[in-house]
């Protein structure tokens, strides 16, 4: 005999929306990264002028040799930029403006934005809470309907899993505030025409919309499990 489990609609739109999202990012990035920019420059180069701009000539510019053309990231640790070797050597438009955008949160680190400085802060809970929130829901669930500490087990997988949403809702800003700072530095350094612009910010919007879809498929996950907990009771 069949059993479908009804709480997976509570996690089906999230599914969907992230999958939207995904699609949309590499429609976006594989358009624009056959398109060049206007002005010629690599997407390392637009990072390195757009930090000189902002007095960030101590930061290094790394190539990362592993990953794929989308893992481009701003380490605060060490202050480095490291970018993929796609978007570092390459002058499409969606290369300069990826790079722009890590150089916005280089910014957001030097200005210490307080989103960033907050997330940079819960960084080790998160990743503490995320390794032992589901074991806990899901051995507190077991446990509830033999033991009291299941519910208690179960209550605190859920409080860990509150500070990965937490973690997911707090990159929303960081991240938006990363793409406007990129188009209002790739403008005012005349790095972009009017196509450049246009093309930049469909890319880092799509982008800005998986952090949207991350946060989405963590809210609905929890409200799945609540779902099933309050069935079992």
């Amino acid at each position: 005999m069949y059993y479908y489990d009804y709480s997976f609609i509570v996690l089906l739109p999230a599914i969907i929306f992230t999958f939207i999202c995904q699609a949309r990012i590499k429609s976006a990035y594989t358009q624009y990264s056959q398109i060049p920019n206007s002005t010629g420059i690599t997407g390392a180069e637009a990072a390195r002028r757009m930090m000189d701009a902002n007095g960030l000539q101590g930061v290094a510019i790394n190539i990362l040799n592993g990953g794929n053309q989308l893992t481009n990231y701003y380490d605060p640790r060490n202050k480095s930029l490291n970018l993929s070797r796609e978007v570092y050597g390459s002058s499409s438009i969606a290369s300069v403006c990826i790079a722009c955008h890590e150089v916005g949160h280089a910014i957001q680190d030097c200005q210490h934005y307080a989103p960033l400085v907050f997330r940079n802060g819960i960084v080790p809970v998160v990743n503490l809470t995320q390794m032992v929130s589901w074991p806990l829901i899901i051995f507190g669930m077991i446990l509830s309907t033999s033991s009291p500490y299941g519910s208690l087990m179960f209550m605190i997988g859920v409080g860990c899993f509150l500070f990965v949403i937490l973690f997911h809702l707090v990159t929303l800003p960081v991240e938006f505030n990363a793409s406007n700072r990129a188009l209002e530095q790739m403008r005012v350094l005349s790095m972009v025409n009017e196509e450049d612009y246009v093309g930049s910010r469909a890319v880092l919007r799509a982008a800005a919309m998986t952090y949207v879809a991350a946060l989405a498929t963590a809210v609905a996950s929890l409200l799945r499990v609540l779902v099933i907990s309050g069935r079992r009771r």
